[in-house]
């Protein structure tokens, strides 16, 4: 299995350096939220995507160093993406995040909800000293889509009709739009035309879709050491993924478990079992993979580059965290 070190081997400086300049950018004017970030960004994360945003800066740029505007988008993509994780543990009372103390358990809710406002804050402003008005644009429409997954996903907790249409549209807000227009935002930053810029965003927005429907497969097939929470969080907690909308269509009773909300000692076992037993989890294992498939189309108009052998590699390293 490839590890995510060799994989993102063409962007590593890269990254070595967004981590200084992350702890850097935030700033050590506010004690604790300074500590609260400093928490964050040292947990065990696999930074896969601002090394996305790296390599396809790299691909669209072959032969070309990357701009300091590529490094800080990668930057901007970072902080967004953890301000939201923060605000999420608290929405989820989690409390482990990749098996450390979440912020809300470290320092409160109060301290974790201003932390999340304040990187949010952060990226904005270090955004708009981009000066390009497009990328602004993108990136601005992410955090929107991260609070339109929030509220669709509390709207529909232990809502046995969610489709999968529905399910897809609030995965694409919650994860896919960071990966996709970001990685669309590099392309801009790099002056690609516009039909490659259009392939950079239909990359992430489908590797994105696959990563959130594995995360989804691995909460019922992965440990708890290994998810950093308790497995059958998700379901626990009335968000109905894709195993478990799969495994409604076939198994009835899995309905009256999750509309009485797991009331009963044992519901949640039974639930948790009903889902495995069915083919929920296989037909969602097909869905990832026609999503990481479709993804690695879209980087035929590349020209050759490690950076592009790197984005097509973390399409088999997706799917090979389900084995």
């Amino acid at each position: 299995m490839t590890s995510t070190t060799s994989l993102f081997s063409p962007v590593e400086a890269d990254l070595c350096i967004l981590m200084e300049n992350l702890k850097s950018l935030i700033g050590a004017r506010h004690p604790v939220l300074y500590a609260a970030a400093e928490h964050l960004f040292g947990a065990k994360g696999k930074r896969v995507r601002p090394a996305i945003v790296l390599l396809v800066s790299r691909a669209t740029l072959v032969d070309q160093e990357i701009t300091l505007r590529h490094r800080r988008l990668a930057e901007i993509t970072e902080m967004i993406h953890t301000a939201s994780l923060v605000h999420d543990d608290v929405v989820d009372e989690a409390e482990l995040r990749r098996g450390v103390p979440t912020v809300h358990s470290s320092f409160g809710n109060r301290i974790a909800v201003l932390a999340g406002d304040f990187l949010f804050a952060q990226s904005s402003w270090y955004l708009a000293n981009l000066d390009n008005l497009e990328v602004v644009k993108l990136l601005s429409q992410v955090i929107m889509d991260l609070a339109e997954g929030e509220i669709q996903q509390g709207l529909n907790r232990f809502a046995t009709n969610l489709s999968i249409e529905q399910y897809l549209e609030k995965s694409y807000y919650k994860t896919a739009s960071l990966i996709a227009n970001s990685s669309k935002a590099a392309a801009v930053l790099s002056e690609a035309t516009p039909e490659l810029i259009e392939h950079m965003y239909g990359y992430g927005r489908h590797i994105g879709l696959a990563f959130q429907i594995i995360d989804d497969i691995l909460d019922f097939t992965g440990s708890t050491e290994a998810l950093g929470k308790p497995a059958g969080s998700d379901l626990k907690s009335g968000n109905l993924t894709a195993p478990v909308l799969y495994a409604l269509e076939e198994k009835q009773f899995l309905e009256t478990l999750i509309e009485r909300e797991f009331a009963q000692p044992g519901d949640l076992e039974q639930a948790i079992a009903l889902v495995k037993d069915g083919q929920g989890i296989e037909r969602s294992r097909e869905l990832a993979m026609y999503h990481t498939r479709t993804a690695i189309d879209h980087l035929a108009v590349l020209p050759p580059s490690a950076s592009r052998q790197a984005l097509i590699k973390l399409g088999d390293y997706v799917l090979s965290r389900l084995y």
